[in-house]
């Protein structure tokens, strides 16, 4: 029975997979460990669900408050239900004015034509992954573990744990729609060279199965699905 740890990179799973879906208010647990793992490994011991992500800022939000008080929501219901197993591992958000190419249709991207904007970027996410993924193999807290990503920035994580334990499996599971391929996106290479096994895509039906209960109790007020999730 093999120790496994799952670190899942909200953005990437939002973006990649639950973004423009009903599937958003998902049960973590349900999925990863549940369905997905279950499937695959039985055998496998999940010991941990680390979900990292970057809390939002209602100026820059489609729905303004109601996406920060959606975050918000989701994990607390996350965590309540689930506080021995999930972790939210926090970055932040980076909003500054640059500088960049305009685009031009059939006219190759040129320094000479550049426009200001803001950049909106989320930081500390991969970083945070990628020490969580080698510090717990480190301590000897799983000799298993299970990425949700797709973003290359962890391959050298992936290298070192791959070099410096390579009786620890690694596995990925891919934030990606069934038919993928046919929307032009593909599992990365630069991480599925160094896994030991690989799920390419996730489910709806399977997304379906695990969303939380609309009410989750907390040890204050219930937290509740949003209204526009």
């Amino acid at each position: 029975m093999a120790k496994t740890s799952i670190y899942i990179d909200g953005y990437n799973l939002y973006y990649s997979r639950l973004k423009n879906t009903p599937f958003k208010w998902l049960d973590l647990a349900a999925l990863f460990r549940d369905q997905i793992m279950l499937a695959h490994d039985p055998d496998a011991e999940v010991m941990s669900i680390k979900y990292f992500t970057a809390p939002i800022k209602a100026a820059y939000a489609q729905h303004g408050r109601a996406s920060e008080h959606a975050q918000t929501q989701y994990q607390r219901a996350l965590l309540a239900k689930y506080p021995d197993l999930i972790h939210v591992i926090k970055g932040f958000h980076v909003f500054q004015p640059t500088a960049l190419p305009a685009y031009v249709d059939t006219v190759p991207a040129s320094k000479a034509h550049v426009l200001p904007v803001w950049m909106i970027e989320e930081k500390q996410t991969d970083v945070n992954i990628a020490l969580h993924i080698y510090r717990d193999v480190a301590q000897g807290k799983c000799q298993q573990v299970v990425i949700c990503s797709n973003d290359s920035d962890l391959q050298p994580a992936l290298q070192m744990v791959s070099e410096d334990f390579p009786t620890v499996s690694i596995g990925l599971i891919m934030p990606l729609r069934e038919n993928a391929n046919a929307e032009g996106k593909a599992p990365n290479k630069r991480l599925t060279q160094l896994a030991h096994w690989v799920r390419s895509h996730i489910k709806d039906v399977e997304l379906a199965k695990a969303q939380l209960p609309l009410n989750v109790q907390t040890k204050k007020k219930p937290a509740t699905k949003p209204a526009h999730w």
